[in-house]
């Protein structure tokens, strides 16, 4: 049955890619004569599959054709092995960091700092400060470090360092909380007294027990990894996958390369999840046995445990419900908590900043970015300088190849790049918020691990490049003019950059308002008549709400990082004006900021702009700031729900040294006294 479930989801998964992959086609045909509607073409396409003549791969400017597979194969195995490596590469420095923490955990706050700021600079910037240091190393010594592009030669070192650090942060934040978690369990406290070692209770017992739910994350960060590869093979020229997919931008191209993508993957998770859900079932059954075999005592133990637990967990329970009326009079005043916290307060005021200074400038100015084409003495009869200009004459941040000021483009493109970011990340959540309540009130389990399951296909297929395959005909100028307007090619790109990420979020705040109905408060609340209405406002809608704006923020710093992605291929927000002359340009229609970003990708740094630098700071200081708000309100609930418990300003990882010295009978206490006190 397992088997039939996965085959019929793996199809589902290829009519997906096939829709995907006729949508170009489908846009740049519109207002042709001959045009037809999508559906036939959807139809013409599959019925073309079935020939093997059409499975070849022809270039755009090239009259040849090949055999689709014999052209894709090499690349396709560039590709994984590039992936491969850096994920492999970024288990191993993850692990070893979180061995690091659990041995020396005066080391965390410093190791979580850097963490942050690295996740907070961009891959391009990485990969260009990477290649600008090979080149100075060169050039000053002779010495070839690493090879920078992989013009003549396959290159690995470059890309797998540059692509290995999303999935380092990423994996040690996951294996750090989830061990932290772990060790807080009462089997440590046991093995511990026993005296086995840390590194085994860590290697032999926690890890296995964490590695089910670990692996369930590493599809998110397979995800965002195969994002970003995409953007680091364009960078370094690596001539994998995404070369030849730009190259030769028709169906059965965009298809077989998602094939390609997809399919591996998807076999892979598919047979570690049911490894895992076996060895889950045995592990059950045999700790089942175990507690038959050990007779009523330990039955007794367990019962007088669970029974104290859930005393206390009513008695709070209680205590919350009489100081209610309390709480209720000072939502105001909880609601300030936030505005408090330092870091909340200086990510909001750079957004507030930032938004409104471009706003008032474009009332003031009307968007005006200046230009000089070419710039003289003060009598005019002597040229000084052509552009691109560096910092400080005639522009204080420097200007482009084409003379525009850097600064004005930046002041200009502000509004869009942060307030249409934060207006996509907020439909997605909002979009999975209304999807979420209908998934966990109105479905049945079995459709939605149905809905789950087809739900995890889209971690295997990469999000920018899904997104360059359907924003290319609707952002880039064919012709003499755009297919849509500027008002119509906003509005596409806000809901293809939203449904693309809806299905992810709908099935991650359901799982969260699952959580909530769980509980046993939620059933007490039923049998005293409350609807479902009353139980997701006063009950799920407080529980889930930090979880929200978590979610927000992280949303927010995704669709900057597609932003970036997407400039890299000329591929501006609100579209891309392209000129064709003796100096072909790409401009954006709104300069928004990534539409800055191409001329990076066109090497403008390593070729000594340093000055376009500003652009991706931009970028940096604005997820930065995210990643404060984020973190202020990840401290403010673990504060109230006394994770965090500053207690005579002692750290959080000599409060946890605390709990683990006392015995394990007293620990639901001594937890139940600091939730109450935090």
């Amino acid at each position: 049955m397992k088997l039939i479930n996965g085959i019929v989801l793996y199809l589902l998964g290829l009519i997906g890619i096939i829709c995907v992959s006729v949508f170009p086609q489908f846009i740049s045909s519109l207002g042709m004569p001959d045009a037809t509607n999508y559906f036939s073409q959807l139809v013409s396409f599959v019925t073309s599959m079935a020939d093997a003549d059409s499975w070849v791969y022809k270039r755009m400017f090239s009259p040849g054709t090949a055999p689709l597979f014999e052209v894709l194969y090499e690349p396709f195995i560039y590709s994984m092995k590039i992936l491969t490596g850096a994920l492999l590469l970024g288990f191993v420095l993850a692990f070893l960091l979180a061995l690091i923490v659990q041995y020396f955990r005066k080391s965390m706050p410093a190791i979580k700092s850097i963490l942050n700021f690295l996740e907070s600079i961009p891959d391009l910037i990485v990969a260009t400060i990477l290649q600008i240091i090979s080149i100075y190393v060169y050039k000053k010594t002779g010495i070839s470090i690493f090879e920078v592009a992989g013009y003549t030669a396959k290159i690995y070192f470059a890309p797998i360092l540059t692509l290995s650090i999303l999935p380092t942060i990423s994996m040690f934040k996951i294996l750090t909380l989830m061990m932290e978690e772990e060790s807080l369990k009462r089997y440590v406290l046991f093995l511990k007294s026993k005296g086995v070692s840390r590194i085994g209770i860590l290697l032999k017992h926690m890890f296995r027990n964490i590695f089910p739910g670990f692996s369930q994350r590493l599809k998110v960060i397979l995800w965002g990894t195969l994002s970003s590869q995409f953007i680091i093979e364009r960078i370094f020229n690596v001539q994998g996958l995404t070369y030849y997919l730009i190259d030769s931008f028709t169906p059965i191209t965009i298809f077989a390369t998602l094939f390609l993508i997809f399919t591996p993957f998807y076999l892979f998770f598919f047979l570690l999840d049911n490894v895992i859900e076996r060895g889950s079932v045995y592990s059950a059954q045999f700790q089942k046995q175990g507690r038959l075999q050990k007779g009523n005592f330990l039955s007794f133990k367990t019962f007088i445990s669970h029974m104290k637990d859930n005393l206390l967990f009513h008695v709070r329970q209680l205590s919350i419900s009489i100081f209610g009326l309390i709480r209720r009079k000072n939502r105001i005043h909880s609601v300030g908590v936030y505005f408090k916290n330092w870091k909340i307060a200086i990510g909001g005021l750079f957004f507030i900043f930032v938004i409104g200074y471009s706003i008032l400038y474009s009332i003031v100015a009307d968007d005006r970015v200046e230009q000089i084409k070419l710039l003289y003495d003060e009598d005019g009869s002597t040229l000084i300088d052509a552009p691109p200009y560096a910092p400080t004459e005639p522009f204080v941040f420097g200007s482009d190849q084409y003379g525009y000021s850097i600064f004005d483009q930046l002041v200009v493109g502000a509004k869009y790049t942060l307030l249409f970011g934060l207006l996509i990340a907020f439909f997605r959540v909002f979009g999975g918020l209304f999807f979420g309540v209908i998934y966990a009130f109105w479905l049945n389990r079995t459709v939605q691990k149905w809905f789950e399951k087809l739900t995890d296909s889209l971690h295997f297929v990469p999000l920018s490049m899904v997104a360059l395959v359907l924003l290319t005909p609707i952002l880039m100028l064919s012709g003499p003019e755009f297919a849509f307007s500027t008002t119509e090619r906003i509005l596409l790109e806000i809901l293809i950059l939203t449904v693309l990420v809806l299905p992810l979020t709908t099935v991650l705040i359901g799982k969260d308002i699952q959580q909530v109905l769980d509980q046993e408060f939620i059933l007490t609340a039923r049998t005293l008549g409350g609807g479902n209405a009353y139980i997701f406002v006063r009950h799920v809608l407080p529980h889930i709400r930090p979880k929200l704006a978590i979610l927000l923020g992280q949303q927010f710093i995704q669709v900057l990082l597609v932003f970036i992605h997407l400039g890299v291929f000329e591929l501006f927000f609100g579209g891309t004006k392209v000129s064709l002359g003796s100096m072909p340009s790409s401009i954006s229609v709104t300069y928004e900021w990534s539409g800055l970003i191409g001329a990076i990708g066109r090497g403008a740094i390593r070729s000594g702009q340093y000055w376009y630098l500003w652009i991706l700071v931009a970028f940096i200081v604005a997820i930065f700031a995210m990643q404060l708000i984020i973190q202020g309100i990840i401290d403010i609930q673990q504060r109230k729900v006394g994770v965090l418990y500053n207690f005579k300003k002692k750290k959080p990882y000599q409060k946890q040294k605390i709990l683990e010295e006392k015995e394990p009978e007293l620990l639901p206490r001594e937890w139940f006294r600091l939730v109450n006190k935090g």
